[in-house]
């Protein structure tokens, strides 16, 4: 590896919604920081997967439904 090109990866403090404090490596700010999370990654739908559905709008997915009934799907 090359010197002096990689940022500084340190211990940082990252305090998630509920008031918990976990501390991690990140190159972020400088050593001992906090980070204040808005959106908590342990609830959130992006991270977790949850919830997801199928919005229908305009009657689109049940004229594709419809259109390609006889194929198998």
């Amino acid at each position: 590896m090359k010197k002096d090109i990689h940022p500084d990866y340190h211990f940082i403090n990252v305090k998630m919604t509920d008031g918990t404090v976990l501390q991690m490596r990140s190159t972020w700010g400088k050593e001992g920081d906090t980070m204040s999370l808005d959106i908590d990654p342990t609830v959130h739908p992006a991270w977790t997967g949850g919830g997801t559905r199928l919005m229908d709008a305009g009657g689109r997915v049940s004229k594709f439904k419809n259109k390609y009934a006889g194929l198998g799907f």
